[in-house]
């Protein structure tokens, strides 16, 4: 594997304070990207170009699947889901006849990160919903039947996010937010745009929020972990 094929290469930048070697090894002593993943990440980068800094890192991927299992996770719902990566990793921890449900509205995207699913083995375990995701959440029975969600998605619309979600995450399930640290933005008061200002508010309502036990760790490009009361 040549440099710009590591797994640390392809998405640097989302990974703060880490030059490139200690973030390969970081990643090389995790659970590594298998080759699946990497082929992944590899057409996103080629297909969409620089959006393709949206997927998440590969640390990100075993953390995922890591969490998943951990909380022994049947239903899981994933607010944003881009070429597919994280919708990979979340169903691989899931057990066989588990179910996530991924709101997105690009079809072309989504359409990138299906037959990885397929080769993955873990395509029956994804239901995708081709819509906003507040009318996606909206449309969900709130039975509180529901053990994991991600939001990685319009940063505009974490709070809404949130608040759908609290009706669907059972107590002692979680929610994990992707970008909480927004490249170190959050911490320079020069930086105002729309983005910046939309997840410090969430940052700052979240840790008033009494609801949740609460951690933000600095995995990649920040994740807050809400465990629901």
């Amino acid at each position: 594997m040549s440099d710009s094929d590591t797994p640390g290469s392809t998405l640097k930048i989302k990974s703060l304070g880490l030059s490139d070697p200690l973030h390969r090894y970081l990643v090389d002593h995790g659970t590594p990207p298998d080759e699946i993943l990497l082929e992944l990440t590899s057409e996103t980068r080629e297909k969409v170009g620089i959006m393709a800094a949206m997927q998440i890192a590969p640390e990100q991927g075993a953390f995922l699947t890591f969490m998943t299992r951990l909380i022994g996770a049947r239903r899981a719902i994933e607010v944003g889901t881009f070429t597919g990566y994280s919708a990979l990793c979340i169903a691989r921890g899931l057990p066989e006849d588990g179910e996530l449900i991924c709101c997105d509205v690009s079809e072309e995207w989504t359409d990138i990160g299906r037959p990885y699913w397929e080769r993955a083995g873990v395509a029956h375990k994804i239901d995708l919903r081709i819509a906003p995701a507040l009318e996606t959440l909206a449309a969900l029975p709130s039975d509180r039947s529901f053990d994991l969600a991600f939001i990685d998605a319009k940063k505009s619309e974490y709070k809404d996010y949130l608040e759908r979600l609290i009706g669907l995450i059972r107590p002692g399930g979680l929610i994990l937010v992707d970008n909480v640290l927004w490249m170190g933005q959050v911490v320079d008061d020069d930086q105002r745009s729309d983005d910046t200002v939309a997840i410090r508010a969430f940052n700052d309502a979240v840790a008033r929020d009494e609801r949740f036990d609460r951690v933000m760790v600095a995995i990649s490009d920040g994740i807050t972990m809400l465990r629901v009361r």
